[in-house]
């Protein structure tokens, strides 16, 4: 993971953080672990918040290592939730938590993952950021520079922005696969990607296979609909493309299919 260093004091302090984060023990800051590890703090604090060290490096030896060690059949995209207390760490707002089953302060990571039958590794993960911490979508100037705060109190870099879990995933697929050189697999999610159109167009875009849980409700057009512009009446907006025949929900497809 960390042989690209040209540093070797940099490389003793990231395994020292490792062998932090593999140890025993329920809580993962830096005081804690390094109590744990029998060192002082700081040294873990500043590997991780003021040394210079590539983490895209680091992520993508660790990805070509655990795809080349578990040769996955798929890519899984999911995402987790982390509850917190406060609202200080970044991205921390109030949203669906899973781990808690309810609307929660918390933090989410949208994560790739190779897996196999026998095995799952995450292999490339990014933090979602929601719109309350993006000054640009603000809704008036006292907001926006609240959020300015917030996002340089976290070293929040500028070009990073809120945008849609999907598009995160979608972000993660095209490093893994054209900038990492993993393989191309098909790619597994839930219904939370599942029901984005968005999203299976981009994968169909890509080439990509996929099986993608929908909910009951999803509608969908026989392959063959071509949708069709309304001729303009010379008042109000234009109309848009849009399919001539009703949509059908996939329930009732499922059903009147059979077994």
């Amino acid at each position: 993971m960390f042989g690209g260093f040209a540093r070797r004091d940099q490389r003793a302090k990231g395994e020292l953080y490792l062998r932090g984060l593999l140890s025993d023990g329920k809580r993962k800051s830096m005081q804690p672990m390094a109590e744990r590890l029998g060192v002082d703090h700081q040294q873990l604090q500043q590997f991780v918040t003021t040394s210079t060290w590539d983490h895209v490096e680091v992520r993508r030896r660790l990805a070509v290592w655990a795809g080349g060690f578990v040769d996955p059949d798929a890519w899984v995209v999911d995402d987790t939730s982390f509850p917190k207390d406060g609202n200080a760490s970044p991205g921390v707002a109030r949203m669906y938590c899973g781990a808690l089953g309810k609307t929660a302060n918390c933090q989410v990571g949208v994560s790739v993952h190779a897996v196999t039958d026998w095995a799952s590794a995450a292999v490339d993960w990014r933090l979602f950021l929601p719109e309350s911490w993006d000054d640009r979508l603000a809704g008036d100037p006292a907001e926006a520079a609240e959020v300015r705060v917030r996002r340089e109190r976290c070293a929040i870099p500028e070009q990073v922005r809120h945008r849609e879990k999907w598009r995160l995933a979608l972000d993660m697929l095209d490093e893994i696969t054209d900038d990492w050189g993993l393989p191309r697999r098909p790619v597994v999610a839930d219904a939370g990607y599942g029901d984005t159109t968005a999203f299976r167009l981009g994968l169909t875009e890509r080439g990509l296979t996929y099986v993608l849980a929908v909910h009951s409700n999803t509608t969908a057009h026989p392959a063959s609909a071509i949708p069709v512009t309304a001729d303009y009446g010379g008042i109000g907006r234009r109309p848009v493309p849009r399919y001539p025949e009703p949509a059908v929900d996939l329930k009732t497809l499922a059903v009147s299919a059979g077994r």
